[in-house]
Order: structure tokens, then sequence, then C-alpha cells
């Protein structure tokens, strides 16, 4: 028998009388699997304990509100938690024109759907270029804008007010428009610019292989495919410009050029209007209608603005 068959079977086989076999290693066991399903349960209780609590925040004044609208002023006072007795709707009426809540719902239409283009046209083209195009001081430029967003609006007042007035902005529909869209602009280029990073470059490439110039790309190919961020962008600043009353309580000094934020402060301490608290209450349901009906109308869309800008 050769040496090479007997290593095999000294190997393969038993082991040689005489010696003793090598323990085999034991194989580790596996503890018990951690109980985590209470630390869990614990988890998930609180996490809905606090959207149930903020939902309860958020729902109950907006409801009490929208009822008072319908009351008249002794049950609003009398009775401010009862339900109205019938639904005056004439509140309406009185506060659309009486208290001229109609002239300021109009002035605030025109300075958020001019506002609201500015702040997208010049978002878009500024985060298009930041995300897209390299050159010195780029970052630079972008944490330019990130400042911005964090700088207190109040502490620009004084020198706001100098400044529109010396360029004839001041007391001015689209004077507060252009402000507004200043103000904005920063948030609008933050988001725009992620999510233009986002965006495959081979829809670029594949346009200029065409013959598309800068310009083409960016209006033909890159803007409409960033529809769903535009959206999401553009619900937001809808809101925040519609709900500003720093900016038109110091620029807006003409009564007729008064906004729906600083026309409804105006009316609740003027002397006028004191005692009629049902109206007042229906003029502010009216305020907050037109942001209830952008915000449902385009909640997908900006759940899925945020989720594109965050998963491609």
């Amino acid at each position: 028998m050769s040496l090479k068959t007997k290593l095999l079977k000294t190997e393969d086989g038993p082991p040689p009388p005489g010696t003793r076999p090598a323990p085999r290693a034991s194989r580790p066991t596996a503890g018990p699997a951690p109980d985590r399903s209470i630390g869990g349960t614990t988890l998930n209780v609180f996490s809905h304990g606090i959207l149930l609590t903020w939902t309860v925040l958020v729902v109950v004044p907006l409801a009490w509100a929208v009822l008072s609208s319908f009351k008249s002023t002794d049950e609003v006072i009398g009775d401010p938690w009862s339900l109205p007795s019938k639904l005056r709707w004439e509140n309406f009426v009185e506060a659309w024109t009486t208290a001229e809540i109609g002239r300021y719902f109009v002035n605030t239409t025109i300075v958020v759907a001019l506002g609201s283009a500015l702040t997208l046209g010049m978002g878009a083209l500024v985060a298009y270029v930041i995300a897209r195009y390299s050159f010195r001081g780029n970052r630079m430029v972008y944490y330019l804008f990130i400042v911005g967003m964090t700088f207190p609006t109040f502490l620009a007042i004084v020198p706001l007010f100098f400044i529109a007035r010396g360029l004839h902005l001041a007391n001015s529909l689209p004077g507060l428009a252009i402000i507004y869209s200043v103000y904005s602009l920063p948030f609008a280029v933050f988001f725009l610019t992620a999510y233009f990073r986002t965006l495959p470059a081979a829809l670029a490439e594949a346009a200029f292989i065409d013959g598309c110039g800068h310009w083409g790309t960016f209006l033909r190919i890159m803007l409409p495919v960033a529809r769903p961020g535009l959206v999401s962008v553009g619900v937001f600043v809808v809101l925040g410009q519609w709900n500003q009353y720093l900016l038109p309580l110091v620029l807006q000094s003409s009564p007729d050029k008064y906004v729906l934020s600083q026309g409804l402060a105006n009316l609740a301490v003027s002397q006028g209007y004191a005692g009629n608290w049902s109206a007042l209450f229906a003029g502010l349901t009216i305020s907050i209608l037109p942001v209830l009906v952008v915000f449902l109308s385009f909640q997908r869309q900006i759940q899925a603005g945020m989720v594109a800008g965050a998963l491609k």
C-alpha cells in the first residue's frame, strides 16, 4: 500500500488504534432573541399619543372658529362652546361686504399669486445653476442663501422700509409681492437645489446632444421633470405668504391696500367692529378656507415631491 493511500485512509477513516480522537469543536448556540416587542409598543404608543395631541390642538380651535362663524354675537359670548342654533350665512355676507373682507381677499390673492410666481421662477433658475454648473463661488452662493433662511425678518424691518420707500415699493401690491418673493427665495433655492441634484444628468446630456442649448434644456427638459419639487415648494411658499403679517403691517399704510391678515387684525381692534364677533369669525373662516383647499388639493404632490427628492 502506498504512502498516499495510507494517508488518505488515516484522514478519512477511523483513527488508528491506541489514539484518542480529537474533540469536536462545539458550535456556539444562539442565545434567546431579545424581546423588543415591549419597547416597540411603548414607542408606538408614545408617538401616537403625540400625534393625537397635536391633532387635537390643531383641529379643535379650527372647528371652534368655523362653528362660531355661524353663530350670533350673543351666542359667541354667552355660550362659546355650544353648537349654533341655526346656520347664519348672513355673517359671511356681512364680513365680505360691510367688513371689506372681500377687498382684503382680492389684495391678498394678487400679492400671493405674483409673489409665488416670482419665487418659483427665480428659485428654480438659481437652484438649477447651483446644482448643475460648476463655477468659482458656487458653494459660497449656496451658503449665502442658507444664511438668508436663518436671518430674522424683524431685524431688517427698519432698513427694509427705507429701501422699499426709496424704490417706490412701499404701499403697493406689486411692491409687496416683490418683497414677499425676496423673503421666500432662500427656502425655494435650498429645497430646489437638493431636488435638481437628484435628477439624472443623462437627461441634460441627451438634450445637449440633440441640439438644445442651456435655456432649452432647462425650460423643456429639466423644469418639467422637476414639477413635483416645484409643486411642493409652491405650496409652502403660498402658505407662508398668505399668512404673512409683519411685512404688510410695516409696508402697507393705506387701508385699501391691506391684505387679509392685516385687515383682520385691524378690524378686531377697531371700535366699530368690536361688537360683531360673528362677522369677525366669518372673516377668519374666509381667510382659512383657501389655505385648506390648497393644502388638501396638493397633499399627494407634496408627499411625492418630498419622497422623490430624498430617494433619487
